[in-house]
């Protein structure tokens, strides 16, 4: 369903479902009830002004009865941000597709304390492209290739290549090594993975079907670290960083797995030592085949 609200500053409008029936006469009503948090005087204000917008784009009042629209659009105020000091390199853009070199703790797309500071918003502003849109993503915490469709007349195409899984991702990682690590790789890691609402990290169940793939070979070692390329034959979140943890060599600076620890201001010195380092497809609009190698490193590798 299209905004009827432009994008803003890169960002686009926030769409609320609205109840068809309630205890609430009017729309501003059940957004007061909803957002009880933020203060009710200045939603109502929001309303006086013609923030507030019906699927045709006509601003509701203060009285639009709850029933008038199923939906609604407007924009959030923008959070009070710290500024992630690294940015993001092109590596190619034509009318379809960017792709850019991302670097560690810059979000793909905006959520949370983070909008401005995003991959996604940052790439619209600076291609004053409004129809920018990520075709897969990565964690914030992940550095390396991302791709963007450049207009929604080809998005679909690039989106089913990666619903086929007709694209191959290579990552590389680092990890601490274990006193008694005796190298069994290559190694094929076959577990089902499941996100739980509510909860950050992932549960593996080892009673179900695995659903998640990830071949583990060995680039290096020394006496510190061991040095792997990852390539997922699944895209679950937070596979790789699961994968690895439960072989005993959970990625450096990981503080989600094998053990969740209390969130902590971004070290820019410690980075998650993951990097998308690798992407070859077919192109799915001119029958090219492409490949795209990250320019970043692993500042931990041996």
């Amino acid at each position: 369903m299209r905004s009827p609200l432009p994008v803003r500053d890169g960002v686009g409008a926030t769409r609320l479902h609205l109840p068809r029936t309630g205890p609430w006469p009017t729309v501003s009503a059940y957004m007061i009830e909803r957002f009880f948090h933020l203060d009710a005087q200045w939603l109502l204000e929001r309303f006086d002004r013609g923030e507030i917008v019906a699927y045709d784009g006509t601003a509701l009042t203060r009285h639009t009865p709850l029933d008038a629209t199923e939906f609604i659009w407007y924009y959030r105020d923008p959070p009070v941000e710290l500024e992630i000091p690294f940015d993001s390199e092109i590596l190619h853009q034509d009318d379809d597709l960017v792709v850019i070199d991302k670097p560690h703790f810059l979000p793909t797309s905006p959520a949370g304390k983070y909008v401005q500071n995003s991959a996604l918003v940052r790439l619209r502003r600076l291609l004053d492209n409004a129809d920018l849109a990520p075709i897969h993503r990565l964690d914030r915490a992940t550095a390396g290739l991302l791709m963007f469709s450049a207009r929604p007349e080809t998005r679909g195409a690039y989106q089913h290549m990666f619903q086929r899984r007709a694209i191959e991702k290579v990552y590389e990682a680092v990890s601490a090594r274990p006193e008694d690590w005796d190298d069994p790789l290559p190694l094929t890691v076959r577990t089902h993975i499941e996100k739980l609402r509510g909860q950050v990290c992932v549960q593996v169940d080892p009673e179900r079907e695995p659903n998640s793939e990830t071949l583990i070979e060995l680039i290096d070692a020394d006496d510190r670290v061991i040095h792997t390329r990852l390539t997922p034959h699944t895209g679950k979140m937070h596979q790789l960083r699961v994968h690895l943890a439960s072989v005993g060599i959970g990625i450096l600076h990981d503080s989600f797995y094998p053990v969740l620890t209390d969130e902590k201001p971004d070290d820019h010195d410690r980075p998650l030592q993951l990097l998308a380092r690798e992407l070859r497809f077919t192109d799915p609009l001119t029958g090219i085949d492409r490949e795209f190698v990250t320019r970043r490193t692993l500042q931990y590798a041996p």
